[in-house]
């Protein structure tokens, strides 16, 4: 009881501290906003409304409100703190250049910088001597760092969390801590998946058979979309088969088929024919009697080596007849109608089931990992707990506490008393483990975790996760662990930058951040129209993602400048690719580097996915490419288009279609944004809506030239991107700096994070804009070395 009220005490004397701490503080930081706030007034009448008022009201003031924006209602600071999303746009496009437009009397430089000034440090108030690092949320693994951490804690590679549902995505990518939702079927599939992996891992007795999966993505040389695996005409389908224990298996092909064959033709003669290979060799031929909604299973049992394996599904007999027929029409006229009648073969997916064994395999790599020291006996207990030790603290990220190791043994000593063997009995500990919060949760310690003023460095532990899965999108390795153990690892950032950069893991950066900042994920969903483009099919959809990938990991392997995203005049090809540009003398599935010099070809901007993702289904859509190049390569996102605007009607508009759209934007609410996002757009009209070169568009000859709103001008998509890389080079590195440090942080961007931004694109621009410079400054960043507790600054007096 006096123990109790002891604690009491002491807790209510440090509540009564922290309130008086708290209240002085308000009071200071409450007269310093007074202070900045009669200032902020003060500059706005003298220095910001003459300007407003000359150059902004004549459209949106005194009467006019071009583009739904008017501006000479906020007199005062408070009305304007209190729009930031309007004077957020108005900061953009001063800054930019954009407004006032080109043809409207200009702010002298010196003018435009005061405003650019003052609406920043109005709506953003930054303290440059105290610096804020923003929280951090307790953020769960996402589906790829939990498949890339069970790779590298077990030695395990078979994606457990392929079969979680899909992450939620913010800021354009799928590791934010905000939006990485827990559904209770998570918990379920989270232990299921940790005794999937123990039993793959683990070695007890004969091997279960197990089954996996492959959709129609992963099937190569066919004509279908996402959902579906076509051969419309003789050929073969591939996939790649792992397999990582011999044994029999049994390959199961879901299959149907469009059933034709000429007239008196039975079922069977009817029935597509498919045949199943390994490694190019007919195991078995199957007629494919099943039709749409009815498909069938076909399996056959078949004994395979250890190793990778080459499937393939081959279509053996097409069929192919037009006929006509004169039949009546309601008129009673006689008419002719065509009928077709083509066989074809679709496939749903395969399935590897097995392998189908009594005998004890041979202890695993991963089992091997697990049991570094093996009991004699005597010994069990302390072994035990070395096992689960070293276990547990890789898949924490930092070293287990004895509380921890005391839980965790205490089941492997529940299982040895139920008769478990020793290895079992482990087991128990690690599936426990593999489903604590602190293995799927990237939890950091803090010492005031609701103090938004307790601004420190992470531990070294925290950082050696913060980097490992930036870089990774993986746990830290032995060497980063060993740093941190030392406290040594903030010392050699740079150097441990460079080395992981230059490790096969850091590909994870092209297929986690490239991939969704480029959104080169969503090129797997698109179907450009079969009638319009029969050559596009899941192989030359793969290449097109593979280019641009390829780009990205050569620039980041090979230390090249950012600029290079966009004015590279080399891209890599393979056959299928090479043939769809048009670039002679590439033979083979093998990717190599070309030139693409005088080829109208220019950085990713010009590469086939980034064209096909950013067009519609029949054609080319100068506003969709305008708008992603604004969102994605410049940061200056349009505002969404204002309500009651018809879709362009390209049946009732003639011309071209940058005359078309001129006569669909004539709106005067829908002309402003539209020469931002049209000028860029209607620059790469070269290119169809799947990537090919042309140089006329429906006879027409493509017009590519035109004007900035800020006044540069260009005559096709090559020297646009060089303006890109060049006078406009600022606002590309800002926004590439603001998506890099989103991805690496895993939350948005806030207006306290706009110095680090700054100092990033700084060091990048000293480098020479340096792919590992950019990778540098983000890691040697304030939010990334740092953070602070939960709560609002604001609140505790920091502005």
């Amino acid at each position: 009881m006096r123990r109790s009220i002891l604690i009491l005490v002491v807790l209510l004397v440090g509540a009564i501290a922290s309130v008086r701490f708290a209240m002085a503080t308000r009071r200071t930081g409450a007269h310093d906003r007074r202070a900045r706030f009669t200032q902020a007034e003060v500059a706005l009448h003298r220095d910001v409304l003459p300007v407003l008022n000359r150059y902004c009201w004549d459209c949106h003031g005194d009467g006019m409100s071009k583009g739904d924006v008017i501006l000479d209602a906020f007199t005062n600071v408070t009305a304007i703190v209190s729009n930031r999303v309007l004077w957020e746009r108005v900061l953009q496009n001063v800054r930019s250049g954009d407004m006032p437009p080109k043809k409207k009397p200009q702010p002298s430089a010196v003018q435009r910088d005061q405003l650019v000034a003052w609406i920043d440090g109005t709506l953003y108030p930054i303290d440059p001597e105290h610096p804020d690092p923003g929280r951090v949320t307790l953020r769960r693994l996402n589906r790829t760092e939990y498949n890339n951490t069970i790779r590298d804690l077990v030695g395990v590679d078979f994606r457990p969390a392929d079969d979680f549902p899909q992450d939620d995505v913010g800021y354009g990518f799928d590791n934010i801590g905000d939006v990485l939702s827990l559904p209770p079927v998570l918990w379920e599939r989270y232990l299921r998946a940790a005794e999937l992996i123990l039993d793959e891992a683990i070695v007890t007795g004969p091997r279960p058979p197990k089954t996996q999966r492959f959709g129609p993505g992963d099937l190569k040389g066919h004509q279908g979309n996402g959902a579906l695996a076509t051969l419309a005409s003789n050929g073969e389908m591939t996939l790649g088969l792992p397999v990582r224990f011999a044994g029999e298996y049994i390959v199961r092909i879901n299959a149907y088929g469009d059933q034709a064959g000429p007239p008196g033709a039975t079922k069977e003669e009817k029935a597509p024919k498919m045949a199943l290979r390994i490694e190019g060799r007919d195991k078995e031929v199957f007629n494919v009697t099943r039709s749409k909604g009815d498909p069938k299973k076909y399996e056959r049992r078949i004994p395979l080596d250890i190793g990778n394996h080459r499937l393939g599904i081959a279509f053996l007999n097409d069929y192919y007849r037009e006929w006509t027929e004169d039949v009546k029409n309601k008129k009673g006229e006689t008419e002719k109608k065509k009928h077709t009648d083509d066989r074809n073969l679709h496939v749903l997916g395969v399935e590897l089931v097995g392998p189908f064994s009594d005998q004890i395999p041979p202890l695993s790599e991963s089992h091997q990992r697990i049991f570094f020291r093996k009991p004699d006996g005597k010994n069990d207990t302390a072994v035990a707990r070395a096992v689960i030790d070293r276990f547990a603290s890789r898949a924490f990220r930092r070293p287990a506490t004895r509380d921890e190791l005391d839980r965790l043994c205490g089941l492997y000593e529940r299982g040895r008393t139920a008769g478990d063997s020793f290895e079992m009995g482990v087991r128990e500990a690690l599936t426990a483990v593999l489903v604590s919060p602190h293995f799927l949760f990237r939890g950091e310690l803090q010492t005031e975790p609701d103090n938004p003023r307790s601004v420190h460095p992470v531990d070294e532990y925290a950082l050696a996760s913060r980097l490992s899965y930036f870089l990774w999108s993986t746990l830290p390795d032995e060497e980063l662990l060993t740093l941190a153990a030392k406290g040594k690892l903030r010392k050699q950032l740079p150097a441990q930058v460079a080395r992981m950069v230059r490790d096969p893991k850091s590909r994870a950066l092209t297929d986690n951040f490239a991939a969704q900042w480029l959104q080169l994920r969503t090129l797997g969903i698109l179907t450009p129209d079969v009638k319009k483009f029969p050559e596009f099919d899941e192989t030359l959809r793969t290449a097109m993602r593979r280019e641009t990938e390829s780009l990205f990991d050569y620039i980041v392997r090979e230390n090249r400048p950012v600029t290079e995203f966009l004015t590279a005049d080399y891209t890599f090809v393979n056959e299928r690719l090479a043939k769809h540009y048009g670039i002679a003398g590439v033979k083979g599935e093998d990717w190599v580097k070309v030139s693409v010099q005088g080829s109208g070809r220019s950085g990713v901007l010009t590469h086939a996915s980034v064209l096909t993702l950013t067009s519609n289904p029949t054609r080319t859509s100068p506003v969709k490419r305008g708008k992603w190049v604004l969102e994605n390569i410049l940061g200056t996102p349009p505002p969404p288009p204002p309500p009651g605007v018809p879709p362009l009607d390209a049946k009732e508009l003639k011309g071209t279609l940058r005359q078309r759209m001129e006569q669909h934007r004539e709106n005067a609410a829908c002309a402003s944004c539209h020469a931002r996002m049209d000028a860029i757009g209607f620059a790469f009209e070269h290119f169809d809506a799947i990537g090919r070169f042309r140089n006329d568009d429906g006879g027409f000859p493509v017009e590519t030239q035109g004007v900035l709103p800020s006044g540069e001008k260009f005559q096709d998509q090559v020297e646009l991107t060089q303006l890109f890389a060049g006078t406009r080079s600022d606002d590309f590195t800002r926004c590439l700096s603001e998506k890099l440090l989103t991805y690496a942080l895993g939350r948005g961007l806030e207006y306290y994070d706009r110095p680090t931004v700054a100092l990033i694109q700084k060091r990048l621009a000293a480098s020479g804009f340096r792919f590992t410079a950019l990778v540098e400054a983000v890691v040697e960043s304030v939010p990334f070395q740092m953070r602070r507790g939960e709560g609002d600054p604001l609140l505790a007096g920091r502005d």
